[in-house]
C-alpha cells in the first residue's frame, strides 16, 4: 500500500485521463434492454465476442417481449459462444419477464430495483445505470464503481486496496475516489489495463503510472526485471523494432475501428428502450 491512498487514486486518474481521454464502453448496443443483455452476457467473455454475438441476437429479438416470449433452448443456442449459455440465457430470459411483470417494460433506472433482476449483481448494476441514464447514476446512493478483472487487478498493483475480493475492493476504492470519478475509473482501468497493465505480461517500461506504481518492474524473473529497469522509459524515443515483421507493422496504416452500435446509424433508431 502507499502512504496516502486517496492521493494516490487521485494522481492515477489524471494521468489515465490525460492518456485515454475517450475511454468507454466497447459494447454494442441500441437501448436500455440490449445494454443489459449485452452486459449479462460480457461476464467471463471479451467484448468483441460479445458483440459479435450481439449483432445477430438483436436482430433475432428486437424487442423484450420477443426475449420474455423466446424459447429457452433456442436463446441458448443463440448466445452459446459467450459461454457459461445455460445461466445467461435464464437471467436474460426471467429478467425481461420480470422487466414486463414488475417495471412495465422499462428496464429501471434505480441500483435498488437493478439489483432485484436474475442474474444481475453490483458490477453489472453500475455499468448498466451509469451508461444507460448518467444522471440517475450520478445521484443514486447505492450506485458505485463497477469492478471487473482490469479494476481488481490494477487497483491492487497501484496500492489502491488491501484485498482481492471485489465486493471490499469497491467498498475501498469508494471510500478514496472522488464520486464524479465512481463511472469513468472502470473504462480507464479497462483501457490501461489492456493496453499496457496486462495480467501475466504488464508493459511497466511503457506506463505513464511507472514512477508512483509500487508494483513498477516486479514481474518476472530478476534478471527480466533489471532488463525492464534498464531499457528507455517511456517517451525516450523510438524503439527499433524487435523482427522484420515489426518494421511492417510499425509504418502499416490503422485500420479504421468499428463504431459503437450506440454511436452508429443503427444504434439510433427508434423502439422500446426497456
Amino acid at each position: 500500500m502507499v502512504d496516502d491512498p486517496k492521493a494516490q487514486a487521485i494522481e492515477v486518474l489524471r494521468r489515465l485521463k490525460a492518456e485515454y481521454p475517450d475511454a468507454h464502453i466497447v459494447l454494442d448496443y441500441g437501448n436500455r434492454w440490449e445494454l443489459l443483455v449485452a452486459v449479462i452476457l460480457s461476464a467471463q467473455c471479451t467484448d468483441k465476442k460479445v458483440n459479435e454475438v450481439t449483432a445477430k441476437l438483436f436482430e433475432k429479438y428486437p424487442t423484450v417481449e420477443d426475449y420474455a416470449g423466446a424459447n429457452l433452448a433456442e436463446l441458448e443456442a443463440a448466445v452459446r459462444p459467450t459461454g457459461f449459455y445455460h445461466n445467461k440465457a435464464k437471467h436474460i430470459l426471467a429478467s425481461a419477464r420480470q422487466i414486463l411483470a414488475d417495471f412495465g417494460g422499462e428496464v429501471p433506472t434505480t441500483m435498488a430495483e437493478l439489483l432485484t433482476l436474475p442474474g444481475v449483481a453490483r458490477k453489472t448494476a453500475n455499468v448498466v445505470l451509469g451508461n444507460a441514464d448518467p444522471e440517475a447514476f450520478a445521484k443514486d446512493p447505492d450506485a458505485g464503481i463497477a469492478v471487473d478483472t482490469h479494476v481488481n487487478r490494477l487497483s491492487q498493483r497501484l496500492g489502491l486496496v488491501t484485498s482481492s475480493d471485489s465486493e471490499k475492493i469497491e467498498t475501498q476504492l469508494l471510500a478514496i475516489v472522488p464520486r464524479d470519478d465512481w463511472f469513468r475509473l472502470t473504462y480507464l482501468f479497462i483501457e490501461h489495463g489492456r493496453a499496457i497493465c496486462t495480467g501475466q505480461r504488464p508493459r511497466c517500461v511503457d506506463c505513464v503510472l511507472q514512477d508512483i506504481c509500487p508494483s513498477a518492474f516486479t514481474f518476472g524473473t530478476p534478471a527480466a526485471r533489471d532488463k525492464a529497469a534498464a531499457a528507455p522509459k517511456r517517451g525516450a524515443g523510438p524503439k527499433p523494432p524487435s523482427h522484420p515483421r515489426d518494421a511492417t507493422r510499425a509504418t502499416a496504416k490503422p485500420r479504421p475501428q468499428a463504431q459503437s452500435w450506440a454511436r452508429s446509424v443503427h444504434g439510433r433508431r427508434g423502439g422500446r428502450s426497456g
